[in-house]
């Protein structure tokens, strides 16, 4: 009897042959798929490990920031913040720069003026030149045409320097009226009104104590600086009005500064004395002529 063995052919025919690096069959590619799809997998679980946030590391982490930027923290040296600096920190952005000193001013002074309820006759804003603090003059500081500081008036400016006295910058007191003319015996025109109502508000600050007088300086404007067009009576409502401007660091270089040692605060007080008692004696003249 005669066997025959048949030999296994090698061309793959089929659906066998073999998938492996040193074969040749049909199904090698498969190799090739398998490898890219296993690095798919790894790079989307690499970039969905990066999307979830560990909230114990990120509080950990903000609590250093927060160390850092208010205090010395220990091991790692001194913050570069000086203890007591207001920094704000809001989510997300990041720890922010130091407020400066006028804006620290000119958040206080807005916290109380929307806490009042005067945000209609009081505003706040800055400028090149300093800081500026506007009262409207008409049912606030001052009645029609008068310059003597209502008693009201009196409360509010306390309150409000209290925000603005820590500073230590110049300040103006601005006087500024609309294009209404006057015409009394005490007040010619609005330039006398305008530097009297401004004058009379640095009389009460200095009676007060509430600011240094080598700092404050007095002026007035009448109608030549409106901040609305003087076509209707809400605008020269708007027009009438005393701003204390806190002259800014810039700004404050060109200022006039008073002479070292000279009591200016007594000297001022003792000619506003001097002025009523004149003005008191010219009455008692009158008076006896009659």
């Amino acid at each position: 009897m005669t066997l025959r063995l048949r030999k296994k052919s090698n061309d793959g025919g089929g659906g066998g042959g073999g998938g492996g690096h040193d074969g040749g069959g049909a199904l090698r590619w498969l190799l090739t798929y398998a490898d890219m799809i296993t690095l798919l997998m790894a790079f989307f679980i690499m970039l969905y490990s990066m999307s979830v946030m560990n909230m114990a590391k990120f509080r950990q982490l903000a609590i250093s920031v927060r160390s850092g930027f208010g205090g010395e923290v220990e091991g790692k040296g001194v913050s570069i913040v000086s203890p007591g600096a207001a920094v704000d920190l809001k989510p997300g952005i990041g720890p922010q720069m130091p407020l400066k000193p006028l804006q620290r001013v000119e958040r206080r002074v807005r916290q109380y003026v929307s806490k009042k309820g005067l945000s209609h006759v009081v505003s706040v804003h800055q400028e090149p030149r300093g800081l500026v603090v506007s009262f409207r003059s008409d049912h606030l500081l001052f009645d029609r045409g008068s310059a003597e500081l209502k008693p009201s008036a009196k409360e509010i400016l306390r309150r409000v320097m209290e925000k603005i006295r820590p500073l230590n910058y110049p300040m103006r007191v601005e006087g500024h009226t609309c294009n209404l003319p006057i015409r009394t015996a005490q007040f010619p025109s609005n330039w006398e009104l305008s530097t009297a109502r401004a004058t009379n508000v640095v009389r009460f600050l200095l009676a007060e104590g509430l600011y240094p007088a080598e700092r404050l300086s007095a002026a007035g404007y009448a109608d030549v600086h409106p901040v609305a067009p003087n076509d209707e009576e809400a605008n020269r409502i708007r027009n009438r009005r005393v701003d204390l401007v806190i002259i800014g660091e810039k700004s404050a270089q060109e200022e006039p500064r008073a002479p070292v040692g000279e009591d200016i605060k007594s000297q001022i007080l003792r000619g506003f004395d001097l002025e009523a008692e004149l003005l008191s004696s010219q009455g008692r003249e009158k008076e006896s002529a009659h």
